[in-house]
């Protein structure tokens, strides 16, 4: 089996399990972390959160390595490149952060909170 075929075979079985574990969320179903659901977790939990996200990172650079698609295909080299620096612990002293200081935005996605107010600040910072 190749490298590929052996991360495609991982993925695989690593979407097959979050499917089982989650009761089998329909397309339309996917369901989202939000504010609420972060202010309401406790530091593993939202670790665990960010560690999930990491290895879906680790995973498709993997993947694509040697040949990563352009950006205009895929946001996982311009999350990478916009949390150059940043660690779990500091991603999630970021987001507590960004949460306390707008109890009005619970209802915000967490991924779209580390997108804006991570992501495209530190695309800026690591060209």
């Amino acid at each position: 089996m190749t490298k590929r075929q052996k991360l495609q075979a991982l993925t695989a079985a690593a979407c097959m399990t979050l499917a089982v574990a989650s009761g089998v969320a329909r397309a339309d179903e996917v369901p989202l972390v939000t504010g609420k659901q972060w202010t309401e977790s406790s530091d593993q939990m939202k670790k665990a959160y960010l560690v999930g996200i990491a290895n879906v990172v680790q995973v498709d650079i993997a993947y694509h390595a040697g040949k990563a698609p352009p950006d205009t295909q895929t946001i996982v080299p311009r999350l990478a490149r916009g949390l150059k620096g940043q660690t779990l612990d500091s991603v999630r002293v970021g987001l507590d952060r960004w949460y306390a200081a707008h109890p009005d935005r619970l209802q915000r996605p967490v991924i779209e909170t580390i997108w804006f107010e991570m992501v495209v600040p530190g695309l800026q910072t690591n060209k």
